[in-house]
């Protein structure tokens, strides 16, 4: 629906794009149609690695160069993130330009508009279609006093928009206690986050290199705050398709199994697949996730040992170890 409102919002002039200079669009998603956008002026700016790839395998240029002309705020669900990208976006463009600022009403768009007229700022007109409004924004200073800022919670940094910034959650903490002091030698973090189990990682003395793979920049840049170990090498890479240069003795996960608001198992799936393939021949699996998911069935038919070695009401913690090889 994002692309009506787009549509909508330039054929009724709503949202007017100057004659020239390039498009900022934060944040777009997989299954986002910018097409209604002149492509050749359109640069796509996310800190999340699969969207970054699918817009750059459009043919999308994804990277900030200079000042825009104008921008398209796609806004995420965190609302310190929303804001975070407003003031992002204000200082991007040129003196006197508009932004667009588009999303879903779920998402908490009309919250985040709401704040706008609430510093103060004259809002476009805006186009509602799709349960989502697009409305547009100047680029006013005032929108800078929503810079994100850091966020310390017991000696960890966090950022707006990152999972759980507030402070580790509760799979975490369980799966940080049940790893065993005598962990030891290369080892993988997929998901890594802010860097939580990480650091939880480094605290055992037999552990010689953790690679911290995380999607997400905002996240990995916390993680590289949070981490500062030598041992430790940080990914910003999709942990579904990342593969290690050195095989891995264990890896340690907490893998996402949401997409948006939806579950969707298939991602804690993919990230076992994807743990099977780094790890050595004897090497094990560290995973927490929770209890109703249905991993068990892929655990075991790609591990040869499976067993739950720490739960309750919510979580379980399981050890896989012996990843089986496919047959050549």
């Amino acid at each position: 629906m994002r692309s009506l409102r787009i549509e909508m919002a330039l054929e009724s002039g709503a949202w007017v794009l100057p004659a020239s200079g390039d498009i900022a669009v934060y944040r777009p998603h997989i299954g986002d149609d910018l097409s209604a956008l002149p492509m050749a002026r359109v640069v796509v700016l996310t800190g999340f690695k699969p969207d970054q790839d699918h817009f750059a395998g459009l043919g999308y240029r994804v990277a900030a160069v200079g000042q825009f002309a104008t921008a398209l705020i796609c806004v995420p669900r965190a609302k310190a993130q929303a804001h975070a990208l407003l003031a992002e976006a204000c200082l991007s463009l040129r003196p006197g330009a508009v932004m667009a600022v588009d999303g879903q009403k779920t998402d908490g768009v009309e919250a985040v508009l709401k704040d706008c007229k609430t510093l103060g700022l004259d809002l476009g007109e805006a186009v509602t279609k799709g349960h989502g409004r697009l409305a547009t924004v100047p680029a006013d200073r005032r929108l800078l006093a929503w810079a994100a800022q850091d966020h310390v919670v017991d000696g960890f940094i966090t950022r707006p928009g990152v999972f759980s910034a507030d402070g580790p959650d509760h799979g975490s903490v369980l799966l940080a206690q049940a790893l065993p002091m005598d962990l030891r030698g290369r080892i993988g973090d997929l998901g890594a986050g802010w860097g939580y189990l990480s650091r939880a990682i480094m605290l055992r003395p037999k552990v010689t290199h953790v690679d911290l793979v995380e999607a997400e920049i905002t996240a990995l840049d916390c993680a590289c705050r949070n981490v500062p170990d030598p041992r430790a090498q940080f990914h910003w890479a999709d942990a579904r398709s990342f593969r290690p240069e050195k095989l891995w003795s264990a890896v340690v996960m907490n893998p996402p199994f949401h997409n948006g608001r939806e579950a969707d198992p298939a991602l804690g799936l993919a990230f076992i697949r994807a743990a099977q393939k780094g790890l050595t021949p004897d090497g094990v699996l560290w995973m927490v996730a929770n209890r109703h998911l249905p991993y068990e069935t892929t655990l075991r038919e790609l591990f040869r040992s499976v067993e739950v070695v720490q739960a309750d009401g919510s979580f379980a913690v399981t050890r896989a170890a012996y990843p089986v090889r496919a047959k050549r």
